[in-house]
């Protein structure tokens, strides 16, 4: 690390304290556990996050950081742990000439690479498909396959010349019943997005090419029974920043939300074209079918409101662009017999972002989910994941944890008892940085007392930063592929 970059590391808020990356792959056994860890806690969780390989050159930002899988496996009261690098594309190829090749969303993307402008680091999302895990990129790339058991990079998934170069986003959805891989992919070329399902043998069975508009931003999609949900809203890359090259989001105040219902294997003269209020929203919490209605339950941004009570979208449009952390629970119905959605808050109270539910259940009917709990935000792009949330839907009450303003979470799946078979019949686990201590723990908490806080805490043997997405495999799951 020359002086020039390692000023740029000291002075940047997304390189200090734990969001510093690590440079260490390591296995450790037999982790020292403080409290008393279940034994009836088996499986493996599994985290995505950046940790950039080589010292970035030019302003960085969190997202821009090299893939890297953080893993904790439970095993009737041992934990053991692993961590490593997702190989991609760009990686290998930095890694072969001994530095970076590209630069961040702050600064210019490579023209002279238009098969890859920004590096995809599959830095985002992890899930389990067909045995291996699958990476994944928040701004749309290849999916790469990884061994749960090693954590090395098995290569792209590529079993389909129709994926090839196809931008698939991070927030696929699998279906843990049927063993289907649920995606889309987006990008700035018409048809500007395409849906697909593919099997549990990699076979694709469904791919529909789905007419936007023009280009757009979604994040996420729900996934019912029958039905998928696909995303257009009114957020786009400024066009005159693309053409720089460069990345700048702008929000359509006078464009609706629209959301495209295909049946899940269906064919693109089957889309149907739903209407809602203008936001916008990253995440899913779940999506069912009710009567004649598709339930789709999310976190967007809530809208600033100025004095008046009239809604800010300029304030809006800066808080996206910031990635701020201002979020409500928030509850869409779209009926397919009418054609019409009707649309409600469910929580503004808790600033709860990150869902996740019991996956079993996952496009079937759910009444919990739980939520990081986000802190304010006293500089820009300086997150804070300061606790967790417990939603009940039904009631529509909340219950939250959070140990104070030193720990740092990461998302929290649920991971069910084994042999339970109630929604909350399990735990939530969360990767935590614990500041006071300068260490990194993974906390273990009952899913039905979340308040009393952790029955366990696993040490890691090294510092874990912090992080973006993760997934829970069951020890069946692993064991059954």
């Amino acid at each position: 690390m020359n002086a020039v970059q390692a000023r740029l590391m000291g002075s940047d808020v997304s390189l200090q304290g734990n969001f510093a990356p690590t440079d260490h792959e390591v296995a450790a056994q037999d982790l020292q556990v403080i409290g008393h860890l279940p034994e009836d806690l088996n499986g493996m969780y599994v985290r995505n996050g950046p940790n950039p390989r080589f010292p970035p050159v030019g302003r960085y930002h969190w997202f821009d950081g090299d893939g890297m899988l953080s893993a904790v496996r439970f095993d009737h009261g041992r934990a053991s742990f692993r961590n490593r690098w997702v190989q991609t594309a760009g990686l290998t190829e930095e890694i072969a000439a001994g530095q970076p090749l590209w630069r961040g969303l702050k600064e210019k993307q490579r023209l002279d690479r238009p098969d890859q402008p920004i590096k995809n680091t599959s830095n985002t999302d992890v899930k389990f498909h067909g045995g291996e895990l699958l990476t994944m990129w928040y701004r749309g790339g290849t999916v790469y396959r990884v061994d749960p058991s090693s954590l090395a990079t098995l290569g792209p998934l590529l079993q389909d010349p129709r994926l090839e170069g196809l931008p698939v986003s991070a927030h696929s959805r699998v279906d843990e019943r049927t063993g289907e891989f649920i995606f889309f992919a987006y990008g700035n070329e018409a048809p500007y997005m395409h849906y697909g399902v593919m099997d549990a043998a990699r076979r694709i069975k469904t791919f529909v090419p789905v007419e936007l508009p023009g280009p757009r931003l979604p994040h996420d999609m729900g996934v019912t029974q029958n039905y998928s949900v696909l995303h257009d809203f009114p957020l786009i890359n400024d066009p005159e920043a693309l053409k720089a090259g460069r990345y700048r989001v702008q929000f359509k105040r006078d464009w609706p939300t629209r959301f495209a219902v295909i049946p899940r294997h269906g064919t693109a003269s089957e889309v149907r074209w739903f209407e809602a209020e203008a936001r916008y929203a990253l995440h899913v919490v779940n999506t069912w079918e009710e009567g004649d209605e598709i339930v789709m339950l999310a976190t967007p941004y809530s809208i600033p409101r100025r004095w008046d009570g009239t809604q800010d979208f300029e304030a809006y449009e800066r808080t996206i662009a910031m990635n701020a952390t201002d979020f409500e629970f928030y509850e869409w119905r779209l009926n397919l017999r009418t054609g019409r959605t009707s649309e409600r808050i469910v929580d503004d109270v808790y600033n709860a972002e990150f869902p996740t539910i019991d996956t079993r259940r996952q496009g079937l009917p759910t009444r919990y989910s739980y939520h990081l709990l986000m802190g304010r935000m006293h500089r820009p792009e300086d997150q804070r994941f300061a606790g967790l949330v417990k939603f009940d839907y039904r009631s529509g009450a909340g219950v939250a944890y959070c140990p104070g303003g030193d720990c740092w979470f990461s998302e929290a799946p649920f991971a069910p008892r084994s042999g339970g078979t109630e929604e909350d019949d399990g735990y939530v686990v969360s990767f935590v940085w614990n500041a006071p201590e300068q260490r990194s723990e993974v906390w273990v908490l009952d899913a039905r007392d979340l308040p009393r806080g952790p029955v366990a805490r696993v040490l890691m043997p090294q510092r874990v930063p912090n992080g973006f997405h993760a997934t829970w495999v069951s020890a069946e799951r692993l064991a059954g592929g």
